[in-house]
């Protein structure tokens, strides 16, 4: 299949393990949207700009994320993450957990994520991630739950920009 994502890349073992993450590789920008589970009530938005790697030098899979709200505050959070048993794993200071491509899938759109919170165990959240089979666009689903009980969702539409993360130099917020 051809689509935005592909170019010609060595086919490391990651690429070759996980060939739905590969296709995920490059800048992505979006909004994420945080809604009160028991309500429905949004309760948090803002711009985001991920930066997803494979084969970087530090690791694995590494991915960076911006986070940019309208009142000016911003955030960068770093997961670098590595290959192990047909999932890329994360173990931080932030989350430990673990991502993969769901199965069954016939259509290869899907990767299923579960991490919890470094110090919080009663808090995990899975989540869905659905790429477009052109490679443009990209759902992903947040469902939250601490005690047993989901108490907050975060939708996060994103579109592709490049694939060329290793020369992308803009900081600034999206402009979407």
């Amino acid at each position: 299949m051809t689509d935005a994502l592909t170019e010609t890349k060595p086919l490391t073992p990651i690429r070759k393990a996980m060939p739905l993450l590969a296709r995920n590789e490059g800048v992505w920008e979006g909004w994420y949207r945080y809604y009160d589970a028991a309500t429905g009530k949004l309760t948090d938005q803002h711009r985001s700009r991920l930066i997803c790697r494979l084969d970087s030098d530090v690791s694995d899979y590494y991915q960076t994320n911006y986070y940019y709200w309208e009142d000016g505050r911003s955030e960068i959070r770093e997961f670098p993450a590595w290959y192990e048993d047909g999932r890329i794993r994360w173990d931080n200071e932030l989350i430990k957990g673990w991502a993969a491509a769901m199965q069954p899938d016939d259509y290869n759109r899907s990767t299923c994520l579960n991490w919890t919170r470094t110090g919080e165990e009663d808090l995990y959240l899975y989540e869905m991630i659905q790429l477009s089979d052109d490679g443009v666009n990209r759902a992903r689903t947040w469902q939250w739950f601490k005690g047993g009980k989901c108490f907050q969702r975060t939708l996060i539409d994103e579109v592709f920009i490049t694939p060329d993360w290793r020369n992308w130099t803009d900081h600034s917020a999206p402009k979407n």
